[in-house]
């Protein structure tokens, strides 16, 4: 049989008194109460219940009567700082007295918001759908029945075997730095195409003299290209892919992962072949980087590529992450190429370019810069 509890002030049994809360205990006489710690915690706010609690265990406190409980001194401390009204604690059981009327200086906790309303069974299945069709597009791999493009001139570069990009994001910004730099590359190549051998002699990144002309050979290589052919598929991928990127990344940022990509691309090119004498130009390893970052950025973005055969054409929509592994494999085969020198594109900087662009996609990922958004694309 489990002892009586006692008041402390009138020394009679206390009546046990059962709440939605828990369980208190009142004197008949001079109505005083007897709480929990616990449920005066849940029942009243931490404002009012927290400041008596570390009052009495830190002793800021008279004794007082004994505990209804175990009988040893309680400690009285004031309810709250500056208040009149004093409570009685006991450290050891953990009860609180209030005499008559004190629990009404207590301030309550206020009520559970409602839960909201059930949507109709309709809208939960609409949204369930939409949810489960989300999930499957972002899941699915290739598709090889895809509707065509809505811009026709995406249509006229697929036929020229570009990729083009379906379904893009809105720009929150014009990229004006990648309009900038295409119509510099653009200007200073058509410039140099009148005068191209000694232009590029002169100007152009040979690997045995990487630092004639004091250096500048690793900025002017970058503004120059072979011909037309060259120029136009370097500035189609710039256009196409780095405008993203610069509303991704912002406009330093970019610039910066642009030279450092060019810098580094050039650099793994000279380390391939110390000793040969022939100028390397372009801007391809700069525009790997950019290009890289996009891919691992928009991963399930769509990639079109129009399959031609004889008279036959057919859309093929690839995700982002899946082209741009290709596209490694197909680097790591032409710096092969170009090792044993049957090819005269430089693949080793366009992987140097690459390993910038996923540097600072992991920086930026590292450093919480979003880099994730619903749609985006990747090298051809």
């Amino acid at each position: 049989m489990e002892a009586e509890l006692l008041c402390p002030a009138c020394s009679i049994p206390l009546t046990e008194m059962r709440t939605g809360a828990g369980i208190i205990w009142r004197c008949e006489k001079c109505d005083g109460r007897a709480v929990g710690l616990q449920l005066l915690r849940r029942t009243f706010t931490p404002e009012s219940i927290n400041p008596l609690w570390l009052h009495a265990i830190h002793h800021e406190g008279s004794s007082a009567r004994p505990c209804p409980s175990c009988g040893n001194p309680m400690i009285e401390v004031a309810l709250e700082s500056g208040s009149a009204i004093k409570v009685e604690v006991c450290r050891i059981c953990e009860f609180v007295w209030f005499d008559a009327g004190e629990t009404q200086a207590l301030q309550v906790r206020p009520p559970p918001k409602p839960p909201p309303p059930p949507l109709p069974q309709k809208a939960r299945e609409a949204i369930a759908l939409a949810r489960v069709q989300q999930l499957a597009e972002q899941a699915r791999g290739p598709d090889f029945d895809s509707a065509p493009p809505d811009e026709w001139w995406k249509s006229i570069a697929a036929f020229l075997g570009l990729p083009v990009e379906f379904d893009e994001p809105a720009q929150e910004r014009r990229p004006v730095v990648t309009w900038f730099l295409a119509a510099v590359i653009i200007t200073a190549s058509v410039h140099s195409f009148f005068h191209l051998h000694e232009v590029v002699q002169r100007f152009g990144l040979i690997p045995a003299q990487a630092l004639r002309l004091h250096g500048l050979t690793f900025v002017t290589s970058f503004f120059l290209h072979a011909g037309i052919i060259h120029l136009l598929g370097n500035m189609y991928f710039l256009l196409v892919f780095g405008d993203e990127v610069e509303n991704l990344l912002g406009r330093l940022r970019y610039i910066a992962l642009i030279v450092i990509a060019a810098f580094v691309g050039d650099v793994i090119h000279i380390a391939s072949e110390p000793n040969s004498t022939i100028p390397c130009i372009g801007a391809s390893g700069g525009i790997a980087g950019v290009i890289t970052f996009y891919a691992l950025a928009f991963p399930q973005a769509k990639i079109g590529f129009l399959w031609r055969y004889f008279f036959y054409f057919h859309w093929i929509r690839l995700p982002a992450w899946f082209v741009f592994v290709l596209w490694i494999l197909f680097q790591i085969i032409g710096a092969y190429e170009q090792k044993i020198g049957i090819s005269s594109v430089s693949s080793f900087a366009h992987l140097g370019g690459a390993a910038v662009g996923l540097a600072a996609w992991a920086v930026c990922r590292k450093s919480n810069v979003s880099v994730t958004a619903t749609h985006g694309t990747a090298p051809s």
